[in-house]
């Protein structure tokens, strides 16, 4: 993995971490190896704005079978993609792709977001010691 990568993977996670500090409290989720938050849909228009900041490319169920295919391997591994959820990806040229899961609850009043990388190439233990990092950049 190149130095660039890592270090482009860092800084969009350190800067996602400070955008949200005082929004979201991050908890993990070993079911997608994520960060996770929730919060309500009165909130939703300020952390979209910060994830289409730092995560540039939006995809929906509308237009996610345009995105590049590695954008699609990720939708696929997630379920694919309902109305309603988003997946915000940074730039999937990069062997290192942060990407945020956007999730509307049933009850009309909460959303989660679930943000991981995604490792084109890694092996096992490359693999382990990139999720230990990222934990450390959310502090959980």
């Amino acid at each position: 993995m190149q130095d660039y990568n890592k270090l482009a993977q860092e800084n969009i996670c350190r800067e996602l971490f400070n955008a949200f500090q005082e929004i979201l409290s991050w908890k993990w989720d070993s079911w997608i190896e994520s960060v996770l938050a929730e919060f309500s849909v009165n909130d939703k228009d300020s952390i979209r704005a910060i994830l289409e900041r730092y995560l540039g490319s939006t995809w929906d169920s509308s237009n996610v079978d345009k995105a590049p295919s590695i954008v699609q391997t990720i939708n696929s591994n997630l379920g694919a993609l309902r109305p309603g959820q988003l997946l915000f990806t940074s730039d999937s040229d990069q062997d290192i792709i942060i990407f945020g899961a956007w999730w509307p609850w049933s009850d009309g009043k909460t959303i989660s977001i679930r943000i991981a990388p995604f490792y084109k190439k890694l092996s096992n233990s490359e693999r382990s010691e990139q999720f230990r990092l990222f934990r450390d950049w959310f502090r959980i």
